[in-house]
């Protein structure tokens, strides 16, 4: 797995170089669009390219921005045409109920303009949540509106840092593969929490009949 990794990674780089935005834009979207390309790799990188002076920063902030959004509504009208029916038809295998998606239903209603913001500056889970929100039917001018303001921090941050670091642009790569390692953990965590709780709820109906 990890050597697939480096060769989409090589890819990405190599496309970036020859086709400057054209290639910013393509991989930057195929990342939001949940395709294993590290956007901790890419936008210094494109970082470097404008500090050398081949490209100009705002303009690729705006570009990786744009094709943010594009990959995301791809994942979104996925998951609002898809996901939603497979969870109230299979979830019961999976221990998700119908109380358990209202409950989401309900997350989402009060919180879920806060979730596409910051779900796009979390590395590891920000190319799956347009998943997540479009099953649960997030508006879509709110999911808009936050995943681009949260594509633009992102993009903005890590492409200045690239600004910034010039030649040492590719340090960036191991220091965010280790948040996200802490992230996977919580989810774990969160899993096996999820898990524990449904099976007692099934103890306590006495499930599956004798």
């Amino acid at each position: 797995m990890s050597t697939i990794i480096e060769q989409i990674i090589g890819w990405a780089l190599a496309l970036v170089s020859k086709f400057g935005y054209g290639g910013i834009f393509i991989t930057m979207m195929l990342e939001s669009a949940a395709v294993p390309i590290p956007s901790e790799i890419v936008l210094p990188f494109s970082g470097f390219l404008a500090a050398s002076g081949r490209l100009n920063f705002w303009l690729i902030v705006a570009l990786t921005t744009l094709a943010n959004l594009g990959g995301a509504l791809v994942v979104y009208y996925i998951g609002l045409s898809g996901g939603r029916s497979l969870l109230e038809k299979y979830g019961k295998y999976i221990l998700v109920h119908r109380d358990d998606i209202s409950m989401l239903d309900s997350w989402l209603e009060r919180y879920g303009s806060a979730t596409a913001f910051f779900s796009r500056i979390l590395p590891g889970v920000r190319t799956f949540s347009s998943l997540v929100l479009g099953a649960g039917r997030l508006k879509i001018k709110i999911f808009i509106l936050y995943t681009m303001a949260g594509s633009f921090i992102w993009n903005f941050t890590l492409t200045y840092v690239g600004l910034i670091a010039g030649k040492n642009w590719n340090f960036l790569g191991p220091l965010f593969r280790k948040f996200e390692l802490v992230i996977l953990a919580m989810f774990v965590i969160a899993v096996i929490f999820f898990i524990s709780k449904h099976i007692h709820k099934l103890k306590r109906l006495n499930w599956p009949p004798q």
